[in-house]
């Protein structure tokens, strides 16, 4: 079996980081924190942008502090808080009042700015689609939402996908930098299921024949250098995703299958339906 685009990150406590990466420029790690304890590291040459499972903790970024950062359950329980850590920054993170797990998705940098917080008022939310392929999003760090937000490749969000509905649909790829159609970005999904017993499947494809089809558990990664994407949630479940990408520039564009685009174009005449 192929395992170039997908695996399970490990949920121990401590720092976890993925067991492989095809990706050049992304990387992905899970921070899991019980009460009363940090941890301490350094961004290098990497800005990392640190979103807040669930839980809440306090962050001390070179000479910046940020206390009592973080508050919802899980992901499923609201919008998130989010610490930018600059590249050549070091930082400690310490649980506050109970367990804390922080996602920890990363790409190199050159940028100098301070660190900062972004906090649920500034998180962008809203429905892409519609009918069965139609899911909510939280846009987190994106040159579209939150502009007067400094980063230099990173950009972050989350989506929820209800039981038995499509996301990303019609599937898109960003391969090639030929905007303002398409940028070429790099992309992982890092998924969470509710109930947590449950599966969402998650479909990655290229032009030049590879497929895969993949059971997205909890703490499971789809990582995407390149090729076309969706997923799909078993009826009964909800599947959540932070979605993180990086490339030569934070310009977001796409382009869908040709084959499946015309899906896209009832979107106003579902909608209308609906009302």
């Amino acid at each position: 079996m192929d395992y170039r685009y997908h695996c399970t990150i490990p949920a121990d406590s401590g720092l976890n980081a993925l067991p492989f990466n095809p990706c050049d420029l992304l990387d992905f790690q899970l921070l899991r924190l019980s009460a009363g304890e940090s941890w301490s590291g350094e961004s290098g040459d990497r800005e990392i942008l640190a979103v807040l499972l669930g839980g809440k903790a306090s962050f001390t970024v070179g000479e910046e502090k940020f206390s009592e950062v973080g508050g919802r359950p899980n992901v499923f329980g609201g919008k998130p808080h989010s610490v930018y850590i600059p590249a050549g920054s070091s930082f400690a993170i310490s649980a506050l009042g109970g367990p804390v797990e922080i996602a920890l998705p990363s790409a190199p940098s050159d940028l100098a700015v301070a660190p900062y917080v972004i906090a649920p008022a500034q998180v962008a939310n809203g429905r892409w689609g519609a009918a069965n392929f139609g899911r909510t999003f939280h846009q987190i760090l994106t040159e579209i939402a939150q502009p007067e937000l400094p980063a230099r490749r990173l950009i972050v969000g989350e989506t929820y996908t209800p039981s038995g509905n499509w996301s990303t649909f019609p599937p898109h790829r960003h391969k090639f930098d030929d905007l303002p159609g398409e940028a070429a970005h790099e992309e992982m999904y890092y998924f969470r299921v509710s109930p947590g017993d449950g599966f969402g499947i998650s479909r990655v494809y290229t032009d030049d024949g590879y497929e895969e089809n993949y059971t997205a558990r909890d703490h499971a990664v789809q990582m995407m250098p390149s090729g076309y994407h969706t997923v799909a949630s078993a009826p009964g479940y909800t599947t959540y995703y932070l979605w993180f990408l990086a490339g030569t520039q934070r310009t977001q564009g796409a382009i869908e299958d040709v084959n499946l685009s015309w899906v896209g174009r009832t979107v106003p005449m579902l909608r209308d339906l609906g009302h």
